[in-house]
Formats: structure tokens, C-alpha cells, sequence
């Protein structure tokens, strides 16, 4: 066939500094299309801006090859911005790959809001305003292409990856519904879940891993589904590995009552077994079902038959949005059966209460939105101690098409259904696991799961909410906290828009209420399951994949997109009598996996079982629950910080706590860290670990809160960001992020480098992930220093030094400092990390974060020689030891302060 071409189109693929996306963008441009490369420059946590390198060279290699490209430094968050940039360089945009994307792992016990919200601002907000903004010129000119980035852990969910998760299948309900409004304009949406090595893997597969999942045996589909000849919308698809196939939804036929006073939740679950069963030729995909025809069927069955009722006795229930409709049919159901029902709402929580006490029930109204769901749960405990069940129903409305879709109208509903069910879920977790013990019903959609015309917002809302759920079920499990998620079709306020009154009043939130219960009793049947229910119907909904067709990887070369193109009939094939349906990870890369397995050239098992034995203990480190630690100081520890940085009696700003400018020089960011406990075992990931062998190779610092408190009450989570595989030796990389205990503010985040000789060789990743200012080179430039500042240490500056928490006796005892090579007592690495900092300070002002590599020692009483390079935003620098005329600190660099003045 003929090569697909991108002549005369303009293509705009965010986070294309690495990886997939500069695999997509580089490919673009081979075909002829012109090319804006986004990418923010940042850590792959989020942290760090600004760094224009990873677009640069991007663009470089496009035009070395003869194609068109332009830079593009802006987040996603100003997606307005990334679409400027193509319209101003090249008068149109054509298609649109949103890909940008950072991680921030953690599990929902020790999720803080910022893990949530920036994982939120890069993967959901950042396609919204991306999208909107090129939406009108695709409208205009009756073309667009937009790929949509989703992942495997957005599509089964995955242990500590809940924010992640949300976000990545919320973008499967923006996907379908923008297919439906976008059709009619020949704007064309699709949503990928690939599988590649990238900065975000390559910390924790091997090196043969990492070459075996390259980008390039993604990115034919990518343009396949881009191109013009192409027609698929709507549609979700993997790819990893030269496997690819399309995925769907299946729903059962599921189990029909009829729906009257006698469907109660013992019923629903005496016949559970029906609602799963996809045995029956009625399991279908093609969006939601006729609810009307099947109240019409239902109301020709029977009664059902009532044997028992089930106990509630004893059990706190929280039902948000449980003034109206829906909420109110659950709480007045749960009472019935002898639950204590919390009513929450913003309105009509209080007349809900009164039907409950009026039947002789027990309840209480909560009248505060979902989004201070800490408060809500906080109510919940105050009164009855404990809670055991919520319901998170609690949602709104702002229905309007895409086109005309405001800031105003997308993020009250974000706010409401995916960011206030997180809230309500994440305070509620630490009683559920104390006590053992929780039962969670997510509210989704069916405008979510299907997509529906002029509900973008809701129906990515919705759909994250799903995703939600499903990882904090893998969480919850091992602590009996059941979570499932449910798509009611009922007759409320909130369909009164969308239906007739005679739907609405014969769509019964009653006809609804006892699935949800059922899954809430204590031998709920199911965990991290999807049900559709209405009108005394109940089925389950699940992934149907097709078989798909793998590229073999014998030679080594990916399939070009014509080879995509060409089998991409097959790749859509359901007919054949082989498609599948994944429900985890693991499942997800079936395929993909099985295709490399098959290949001469598949990544090569760990030959010693030992060496998988580390790998896997690595793993499982970075994955495992942080301690958290606390550390609290006052102005006192402050003066004794700045003291030991070699502040004399008349730098008063530095150690007069009632001067005007009294502060704390951002480098005390790393003082919280002495006390952090990690709960990281060295012997246990590492071979031969000697701490003898330990040497501290870099230091990160991120202030996230200025001006720095005088003085808090902090508390500091510690987690394992990397190991490194040098051969002969390891580096370890480990990040702490400090928060203030009373506001739950980020105060400082820092990663802390170990390199640890004689500790290698285990067959782990052989390279660093590349994560922005936290490994940036800061390679010093070959002229003149801007600024120099030269400071004498003090003889007593590492006895000093010590008292803030580095006990180490190698800074104060000679016989163990002589055991280690060194005549004297030498100054700890961070103490000069923290001069070099204020001669930093004092040249050019406060910075936003600071990183450093040790390169020497130093000992008290030797003089520093600080030489800064002032580059833009950052200063580059270095510092000498000017007795030896040896660097101690090398490619250093800070980012400034906007407006950044010297104070000090």
C-alpha cells in the first residue's frame, strides 16, 4: 500500500522530550508532518520546570533529518498555550497526542491531597485544556485527530497507583464522549493504553527489558489511528511489546426481578451468581440498555420471594448526596435495616433525617460538601466512633457540548464526583483498616462508561471514579475493605434534563438501592467489581478484548504503521473466537509479554536466583508504606542551624529571632530528613551491603512552602525512588517529602543518592531514570564565574553541625574518623551543602530547589570557595576546597525564586 503520509498537517504531542512521545513525534515528522514537541522539562514525580533540553533535542534530531519542528516549554495545565504554539508557528493544528505524564506512587493510606491533585492537573486537566483548545480549530476546518493516553492501571487498577489510576481511565470517558460530539465534524478520538520503556520504567525493568519494550513498537498505531484515512472513534486500544488489539466494553444480561416492594437486597443476593453470568448470547457492548423495556419485562415476573431480611444492626453507614433521589433511597433503605445512617448533603440532608427517626430508625445529618470529605468523615467519628460503609453518591450536573465547555463548568464537577470521593475515602481509610473492616459502593455512570454527548466533564469524572475504586480494592483487600463500583439508571432531579416525567417517576431510585446494599453487608460477594442497575435489572460490565495480532520481534524491526494499517481489521477483530477478558495487570500484558516470549530476542530470565531474589526485594521497597517520622523545631534549632553554617553574631537575620528579617536559609529543608526512618532494608535489596562502603553521592532539595516556617511540627515519609546496577557497585535513591502536621502543606521534598561500592551486579537497571532537576548535569560553564564568595569554616563547625541530628561519629571522633582514612574529623557533606546554599542565598536570593554532587571532603577550618554561573532562572556552581584546589561540590545548581533578590 501506499506510505501514510502527514504532509501539510501540523501534529502537537505533549511530554515528547522522551519516550513514547518522542518516539510519536520523531515518527510524525518522518512522514512529512510538521511537529510542535511539548515538554515541561520536569521530574517524572512532577517536580522541577523549566529545563527546555528535552524538547530541544528532539527538535534537533527532526531537522538533522530534514523534517519541521518547533519547541514548546509550557505545562499542560496552560494547554492553551501548547496549541499557541501551533498556531502562531504554523496556522493550524491537525492532531492533537496527549501524552504528557509524571507518576507520584503511593498507596491511599499515606496519599496527601498534592499526590492527588498534581497526578489530576498533568493527566486530567492537562488533556481538558489541551483538547478545548484545539477543539475549535478542528471544528472549523472539519478535521482533527486527537490520541488520548490511558494505561493498563487505569483499565484494571493497580496497588498504589490510585490517583494515577483515576486519571487514566477518567480518560477513557473523555475519549467516548468526545467521539460522539466530535463525529459529525470528522474529528476523529481514540484512547491508548501502551506499554514501553520510558523515564517512567526504566528504574525497574532491566536494561534487555527496556530495548525489548522500546516506543518504536508502539508508535505505528498511534499514527495509523491518526491518519486520515483512518475512521475508528470512540475506541480503546493496547499496545506494547508489537502486540495490538482492541478493547471493549461487555456488559452480562444479567439478572432481571421484578421491581416492586418485594426486591429487597437478601433477594438481589440470593440470585447474585445471575449477574455475572456472561454465559448467555445477551452479554453485549454496544452502550446503555433499554431501562424501559426492561421495567416493562420485570413487571411480568412474579414476586419475589422475601425469606429473610438482612441485619445492619450496629453498622455506621455514610451516604453522600443523600438528600434526594438515589442518596435518599439508600439511606432510608440501609435504616431499615438497622443501620446508623449519616445523611450527607448540602441541602435536604435534614428532611432525609426526619423520615429515618419518624420510622423509628437512627440518623444523622452531615450538611457540608463532598469536597471537605475529611470533615464529612470526621462528623461520622465524632458521633459514633466508627464508620463501616459509605456510599459516595454525593454529584452534580454541568452539562454543556465540549465546544462550550468552560473552566467553570468542568471543575465543579471534578471537584464533586472524582476529587470529594477521593476525599471521603481517604480520611475514612485509616478507621476501615484499624478496625479491619469497610464496605465502599462508588457511584459511576453510564455517561462515564459509554460516554454521552455534552457530558465530558461527567463522564470523566465518572469514569475515574472507576478507576479509583478498582486500585483501592487491590489495597483494601488484605484489610477486608470491599469496594465496587455501580452505574444506576433511576428517575432524579438530576435525569429530569434528559428524560420525561413518566421515565422519571417510573425509574425508581428503590428499584436501584438493593445492590448497593447487598454489596455492602459484611459478606459482600464480590471486590473491585462494575455493575449496571435499574428498573430491577443488574448486570455486570467488564473489558472484552479482541485476540488482536502480534509483529514478531525475531530482526528486531517494529511494524511500520502501512503494517498496522493493513492488519488493523484483525486488530479490531471480536468475531473470531478468541477475545478475552482481562481484569488485572497482569492480564493487561498477556499478549504483549507472550509476544516477546516468543522471540529470539526476548529480555533473558535472571539466571541466578539470588539476583532475582534483589530485584524483587526492590521492587517491593519502592512499593511499601512509608514510616512516618516526626520532627518539630523552633527558632532555637533554626539559630543553631544557621550557627553552624558559619553565621556570625552580626548577621542578625540568621541568629536574632526578633529581627524584622529573622529566616531559615532554605538548606535547613534537609534537617527533617535525620530523623526520617525508612523503613528500607540494604541487606535485603542489595548483595554484600556494607555501610562502610557508603558514600553520599547527591542531594536534592525542593522548598514547596516559602517563606520557610520559623519554626513547625513536621512529620516525613521516606520511600525507595531507584536502585541503580553499576556493576561494581549501587546507587541508591531515596525521597522524602516533609509536610506541616497542622495545615498537611508539602514543606520540603528531598532525594538523598547513596553510592555503595561492591554492591552491584544483581541484574537491576544499569541506568538512572532521567527525572529533571533532580539528576540534571549542571555542568559548569567554560567561562569566568559571575560570582565568587569565599568563606573560612570554623574548627568547631562539624561538632556544631552534628547536634541538628547526624550523629555519626566519623564528624567528632578522631579514632573512628582515623579508621576511615582521614587525619581529623571531617565536616559533613550536607554542611557544606548548606554554605554553599547561602553563598548562593546571599549572591542571588532564595531558590525554589537545589541539587548537588559530593566530590571531596572537606575538613573544619578549611576555607570554601564558592563559584556561581548565573544561567537564566538558574545559577550553576561549584565549590573548591581552597587549600587543596579540589572541588568538593560539583555540577550544582539552583532554580530561582521569580523575582529572587539577595536578602542576606
Amino acid at each position: 500500500m501506499a506510505e501514510l503520509r502527514y504532509d501539510h498537517q501540523v501534529v502537537v504531542v505533549t511530554g515528547a522530550g522522551s519516550g513514547l512521545g518522542k518516539e510519536y513525534a520523531q515518527l510524525f515528522a518522518a512522514r512529512g508532518a510538521k511537529v510542535v514537541v511539548n515538554d515541561l522539562g520536569g521530574s517524572i514525580h512532577g517536580t522541577g520546570s523549566g529545563a527546555s533540553k528535552a524538547a530541544d533535542d528532539v527538535v534537533s534530531a527532526i531537522k538533522a533529518a530534514g523534517g519541521i519542528a518547533v519547541a514548546d516549554y509550557n505545562s499542560v495545565e496552560f494547554g492553551d498555550k501548547i496549541v499557541q504554539t501551533a498556531i502562531q508557528n504554523f496556522g493550524r493544528i491537525d492532531v492533537l497526542v496527549n501524552n504528557a505524564g509524571i507518576l507520584r506512587d503511593i498507596t491511599i493510606k499515606n496519599m496527601t491531597d498534592e499526590d492527588w491533585d498534581i497526578i489530576m492537573a498533568v493527566h486530567v486537566t492537562g488533556p481538558y485544556r489541551t483538547t478545548r483548545a484545539a477543539w475549535p480549530f478542528f471544528k472549523k476546518q472539519k478535521y482533527g485527530r486527537v490520541i488520548n493516553t490511558s494505561s493498563s492501571s487505569g483499565l484494571f487498577g493497580n496497588f498504589g497507583q490510585a490517583n494515577y489510576a483515576a486519571a487514566k481511565l477518567g480518560l477513557v470517558g473523555f475519549t467516548e464522549t468526545l467521539a460522539k460530539e466530535g463525529l459529525k465534524y470528522n474529528i476523529l478520538v481514540n484512547v491508548l493504553a501502551p506499554g514501553a520503556g520510558s523515564r517512567l520504567t526504566e528504574t525497574v525493568w532491566p536494561p534487555d527489558m527496556m530495548a525489548a519494550m522500546h516506543p518504536k513498537w508502539v508508535a505505528p498505531l498511534v499514527t495509523t489511528l491518526a491518519h486520515p484515512s483512518c475512521k475508528e472513534t470512540g475506541s480503546i486500544f493496547e499496545a506494547a511489546a508489537g502486540h495490538f488489539s482492541k478493547i471493549r466494553w461487555q456488559r452480562s444480561d444479567g439478572l432481571l426481578l421484578r421491581a416492586d416492594e418485594t426486591l429487597t437486597p437478601d433477594v438481589v443476593l440470593c440470585e447474585f451468581a445471575k449477574i455475572g453470568d456472561f454465559n448467555s448470547k445477551g452479554a453485549r457492548s454496544d452502550g446503555v440498555g433499554n431501562m424501559m423495556e426492561l421495567l416493562e419485562k420485570g413487571s411480568k415476573l412474579p414476586k419475589n420471594n422475601i425469606e429473610k431480611s438482612l441485619d445492619f444492626n450496629g453498622r455506621v453507614a455514610l451516604v453522600t448526596g443523600g438528600g434526594d433521589g438515589l442518596g435518599r433511597a439508600y439511606c432510608l433503605l440501609f435504616a431499615k435495616l438497622g443501620a446508623k445512617v449519616v445523611v450527607n448533603d448540602v441541602t435536604k440532608a435534614d428532611s432525609v433525617v426526619q423520615e429515618i427517626r419518624s420510622s423509628g430508625g437512627e440518623a444523622i445529618a452531615v450538611n457540608m460538601s463532598v469536597e471537605h470529605g475529611d470533615a464529612v468523615v470526621k462528623a461520622v467519628i465524632d458521633v459514633y466512633g466508627h464508620i463501616d460503609i459509605i456510599v459516595n453518591n454525593a454529584g452534580i450536573l454541568r452539562d454543556k457540548a465540549f465546544s462550550n465547555m468552560t473552566d467553570d463548568l468542568w471543575f465543579p464537577v471534578m471537584n464533586i464526583h472524582l476529587r470529594g470521593t477521593y476525599k471521603v475515602m481517604k480520611a475514612a481509610w485509616p478507621y476501615m483498616t484499624k478496625q479491619k473492616y469497610g464496605r465502599i459502593v462508588n457511584i459511576t455512570s453510564t455517561s462515564g462508561i459509554y460516554g454521552n454527548f455534552g457530558q465530558s466533564n461527567y463522564a470523566t469524572a465518572k469514569l475515574g471514579i472507576l478507576g479509583l475504586a478498582r486500585t483501592a480494592a487491590r489495597e483494601g483487600q488484605k484489610n477486608n475493605i470491599i469496594i465496587n463500583s455501580v452505574a444506576p439508571s433511576a428517575g432524579t432531579n438530576m435525569t429530569r434534563t434528559v428524560r420525561s416525567e413518566d421515565q422519571v417517576a417510573a425509574l425508581k431510585p428503590e428499584y436501584v438501592a438493593p445492590l448497593i446494599v447487598a454489596l455492602t453487608c459484611e459478606h459482600a460477594p464480590v471486590t473491585g467489581k462494575l455493575y449496571e442497575a435499574g428498573c430491577g435489572w443488574f448486570g455486570e460490565t467488564r473489558w472484552e478484548r479482541a485476540r488482536g495480532v502480534d509483529f514478531p520481534h525475531d530482526k528486531g524491526v517494529p511494524p511500520t504503521p502501512e503494517e498496522v494499517f493493513q492488519a488493523f481489521g484483525e486488530i479490531c477483530n471480536f468475531d473470531n473466537g478468541l477475545a478475552d477478558n482481562p481484569e488485572t495487570p497482569a492480564d493487561g500484558s498477556k499478549y504483549s509479554m507472550g509476544n516477546l516470549e516468543k522471540s529470539a530476542n526476548a529480555p533473558k530470565p535472571q539466571q541466578n536466583s539470588a539476583n532475582r531474589k534483589y530485584i524483587s526485594k526492590i521492587h517491593a521497597a519502592m512499593s511499601a508504606e512509608p514510616t512516618a517520622s516526626p520532627y518539630a523545631y523552633t527558632k532555637k534549632e533554626v539559630i543553631l542551624y544557621n550557627l553552624s553554617l558559619g553565621a556570625k553574631r552580626t548577621d542578625l537575620p540568621l541568629v536574632y529571632e526578633h529581627h524584622d528579617s529573622f529566616q531559615v536559609l532554605p538548606t535547613f529543608g534537609v534537617i527533617p530528613t535525620y530523623f526520617a526512618k525508612a523503613s528500607i532494608d540494604m541487606n535485603s535489596i542489595l548483595p554484600n551491603f556494607d555501610p562502610r562502603m557508603l558514600l553520599h553521592g547527591e542531594q536534592y532539595l525542593e522548598i514547596l512552602q516559602y517563606p520557610v516556617p520559623t519554626e513547625a511540627k513536621l512529620v516525613s515519609k521516606t520511600r525507595l525512588i531507584e536502585v541503580v546496577d553499576k556493576g561494581n557497585a549501587a546507587v541508591v535513591r531515596r525521597g522524602t517529602t516533609t509536610e506541616d502536621v497542622i495545615t498537611g502543606k508539602p514543606v520540603f521534598y528531598n532525594e538523598s543518592t547513596a553510592f555503595i561500592r561492591g554492591s552491584g551486579g544483581f541484574g537491576g537497571a544499569r541506568k538512572p531514570a532521567d527525572r529533571g532537576a533532580v539528576t540534571a548535569e549542571n555542568k559548569a560553564p567554560s567561562r569566568s564565574p559571575d560570582r565568587v564568595v569565599e568563606e573560612k569554616t570554623s574548627e568547631e563547625s562539624a561538632a556544631l553541625y552534628r547536634v541538628l541530628g547526624d550523629w555519626n561519629p566519623l564528624h567528632i571522633d578522631p579514632t573512628f574518623s582515623s579508621a576511615g582514612g582521614f587525619k581529623v574529623p571531617i565536616l559533613h557533606g550536607l554542611a557544606t551543602f548548606g554554605i554553599s546554599g547561602k553563598h548562593v542565598v546571599q549572591s542571588y536570593g532564595p531558590f525554589k530547589n537545589i541539587k548537588v554532587r559530593f566530590t571531596g571532603t572537606v575538613l573544619p577550618g578549611e576555607t570554601l570557595i564558592t563559584e556561581m554561573w548565573k544561567e537564566g532562572k538558574k545559577v550553576v556552581y561549584q565549590v573548591r576546597v581552597k587549600e587543596s584546589g579540589k572541588l568538593c561540590i560539583s555540577n550544582a545548581a539552583v532554580e530561582l525564586m521569580e523575582g529572587a533578590r539577595a536578602k542576606i
